[in-house]
């Protein structure tokens, strides 16, 4: 994998990879606040990545899910600089005629045995879920891949 980041103006880069583009940009007063930030995209990556796994794991299994929503919540340091993450807690959220064991162990085996971003990211912190379906909480966990090789 191969990115570029080009500089646009003021805060404001442009990041290409693979042939796909999207805008950057800071939070006021230093930027525009027009997009999202570098670690607002480390945390939509976090989402979108567990997100993916869990649909892919559910059509395998042909669950009939009408929605997934995943919230990812980060709470940063608060002392000093820079700024990182010391949590996440990911919030899943199905709708549709899914039985439990299927979307519990497809959320398990992303934050397990899938999910790159939750791999490196859980390296540096905590990544603690919650799975819900049609509104009830049916389960929680911890991201842990073991030892990975490489």
């Amino acid at each position: 994998m191969k990115a570029q980041l080009k500089w646009k103006e003021g805060m404001k880069f442009e990041a290409t990879s693979e042939g796909n583009s999207l805008l950057m940009d800071a939070k006021a007063p230093i930027g525009t606040n027009t997009a999202m930030t570098p670690k607002e995209l480390v945390a939509v990556g976090l989402g979108g990545c567990t997100a993916m796994d869990v649909i892919a794991l559910l059509k395998k299994h042909k669950q009939a899910y009408q929605s997934l929503e995943v919230d990812v919540d980060i709470i940063t340091s608060t002392s000093g600089q820079p700024v990182v993450f010391k949590s996440a807690t990911l919030t899943f959220s199905a709708t549709g005629e899914v039985e439990r064991a299927i979307l519990l162990d497809a959320v398990r085996l992303s934050q397990t045995k899938y999910c790159g971003v939750s791999a490196m990211l859980v390296k540096a912190l905590p990544i603690n879920y919650v799975v819900k379906l049609n509104g009830e909480q049916i389960g929680e966990g911890k991201a842990d891949f073991g030892v990975l090789n490489g």
